[in-house]
């Protein structure tokens, strides 16, 4: 069974930063792209980063370029996803997602 967990959402100001996490369960990691979608409310799933199963390459959303990077360490399972420079507008649950699989997401809040 596909098991995705996010953690390392929470409550920050403008301008700071947050690093999630992705641990990942019950498939081969390292054969599959991962990728961070958020939802703000009222709004729809919107794409937010990408990751090759290497970690050779990586895409992002227009909206968080140059603040948001994704890594990964197959060796952990784990997907990561850095956000800096966060906005307001940044304010979503944030899931990571494979294999037709979502995680329970975690809440990223940017408020002054």
């Amino acid at each position: 069974e596909v098991q995705l967990v996010e953690s390392g959402g929470g409550l920050v100001q403008p301008g700071e930063s947050l690093r999630l996490s992705c641990e990942a369960s019950g498939f081969t990691f390292s054969r599959y792209t991962m990728t961070w979608v958020r939802q703000a409310p009222g709004k729809e799933l919107e794409y937010v980063s990408s990751i090759s199963n290497d970690g050779s390459s990586a895409g992002y959303a227009d909206s968080v370029k140059g603040r948001f990077t994704i890594s990964r360490d197959n060796a952990k399972n784990t997907c990561y996803l850095q956000l800096n420079g966060l906005k307001s507008e940044d304010t979503a649950i944030y899931y990571c997602t494979t294999v037709g699989s979502r995680g329970q997401g975690t809440q990223v809040t940017v408020s002054s």
